[in-house]
């Protein structure tokens, strides 16, 4: 039951709220939203004086009044101006949290595959949603301190639209899968609570885009992802951020993974005036491989705030993982990577790096990798660089009469393509890379084009 002291204004609007996400869905879900509500009631929004939000104000969550979200009018022309509005894939759009059929795109799966909405998978496939439906990577009672996870009871305790992708054994998807989440404030400042639930079986092989695109205005979007990739499954998930810089977003991908699993998780963060996604892997099979890809970037004022954590549980496991930051103007960056390796996971293989270019002198980055290993028979490494541009490559590049503006652009797009390589799906490569240019050297193209 909700006190009468509000902790923000996050449920001011509760009740008017739950009457627009209606009561579908069984007992038990309503149960898990009333669960994940008081956690979250008792908890309410962070301040800088809690540790894993200390470089990441959020007084805007306090104190703006968010109302429930409710559909604007998006047309497939509006979506032609974005980043991935020209990527071919099978399409399920949301706009302002809403499923909107009209610019979503219809395509084929193999049989016993499903792509569909989550209300629709409630429906059809109840069984499957309720047994990984906040389930996945939960960090209660693991090692050291956990993430905080306080905006995952949020959307939960508002858990209505969001995607759903179930992949039966031994199926692999020919085809890109997006999930496409749009919002536009001309009504007033808002809050959007999707969710996305991806469940490959043994075997399966899939590969989903996962989009927040901003088309202006004010308003709050909190995301949750859940990935559950069984034995011997091959995922691989790309986040791309491009929410308008007047917007806050604070999203989570919680991961598990099981025996000779292979997932690879691609992160582009670009847009939002307050950007924070917390990444929890849970590698709990033998043989299982892990692969984390980021590339994040803050210009003018903003704060993108990347924390991530990889449980090694069990023997014989490997994780990669590579942070690329540029952070200019008066922007702040923040990167927290954790690594535990239990007791019982000899022969890891863990590496983590984290590089950053400070484009100006009042640029801020605040990094902190940690590596907590409870194991003796391991390979373990971390590290940390934050540095400027190399003066001896811009003057290269000006030698051959380039602009400074153009060649700064150049050397650190060259850096930041590096992590947006390892996607494998070319148009969506080139989008975002496209996206990391013109951020970075506004109106032009990236070189070839």
């Amino acid at each position: 039951m909700l006190t009468e002291e509000k902790p923000n204004s996050l449920i001011a609007n509760h009740e008017q709220l739950r009457g627009l996400l209606g009561t579908y869905g069984p007992a038990s879900l309503q149960c898990l939203r009333d669960d994940a509500l008081e956690r979250y009631m008792r908890a309410g929004v962070p301040t800088t004086r809690d540790e894993e939000f200390k470089y990441t104000p959020l007084a805007d969550l306090r104190d703006i009044d968010f109302r429930p979200s409710y559909g604007s009018i998006v047309h497939r022309k509006d979506l032609l101006n974005t980043p991935v509005g020209e990527i071919e894939a099978i399409t399920l759009a949301f706009v302002n949290g809403e499923y909107a059929p009209e610019i979503s795109t219809e395509g084929v799966l193999p049989d016993g595959a499903v792509f569909c909405t989550l209300r629709e998978a409630m429906e059809t496939h109840e069984e499957i949603v309720l047994k990984h439906l906040g389930k996945v990577h939960q960090l209660k009672g693991k090692l050291g301190t956990t993430n905080d996870e306080r905006f995952r009871d949020l959307n939960t305790a508002y858990l209505s639209e969001g995607a759903f992708l179930y992949v039966p054994k031994n199926v692999a998807l020919e085809h890109l899968v997006h999930v496409l989440y749009v919002s536009r404030a001309d009504h007033g400042p808002f809050a959007a609570y999707p969710r996305t639930l991806v469940v490959l079986e043994e075997g399966s092989e899939a590969k989903i885009l996962e989009s927040y695109v901003g088309l202006g205005g004010r308003y709050f979007t909190n995301a949750v992802t859940e990935l559950s990739v069984h034995k011997n499954a091959h995922l691989e998930h790309t986040r791309f951020q491009a929410e308008d810089l007047e917007a806050i977003h604070i999203g989570l991908v919680a991961a598990d993974q099981e025996t000779d699993s292979v997932l690879t998780s691609n992160n582009a963060m670009f847009g939002g005036k307050v950007a924070r996604l917390d990444s929890n892997f849970w590698v709990g099979g033998q043989n299982a491989e892990t692969w984390l890809n980021g590339a994040y970037v803050g210009t003018g004022d903003q704060i993108v705030d990347n924390h991530t954590r990889i449980d090694h549980a069990v023997p014989n496991c490997n994780s990669f993982e590579v942070y690329k930051g540029i952070i200019g103007g008066e922007a702040t960056g923040v990167f927290n990577g954790k690594i535990f390796v239990y007791e019982d996971a000899q022969k890891t293989d863990a590496k983590q790096t984290n590089q950053a270019i400070l484009l100006s002198p009042t640029a801020q980055l605040n990094t902190k990798p940690q590596l907590e290993i409870f194991a003796d028979d391991v390979k373990c490494t971390h590290g940390a660089t934050v540095g400027q541009l190399r003066e001896d490559a811009r003057f290269y590049l000006r030698s051959r009469g380039i602009p400074k503006p153009e060649a700064d652009a150049l050397l650190v797009y060259a850096f930041a393509a590096e992590v947006l390589e390892k996607i494998s799906i070319k148009s969506v490569r080139d989008a975002l890379e496209r996206v990391l240019y013109e951020k970075l050297n506004p109106g032009q193209r990236p070189p070839g084009e």
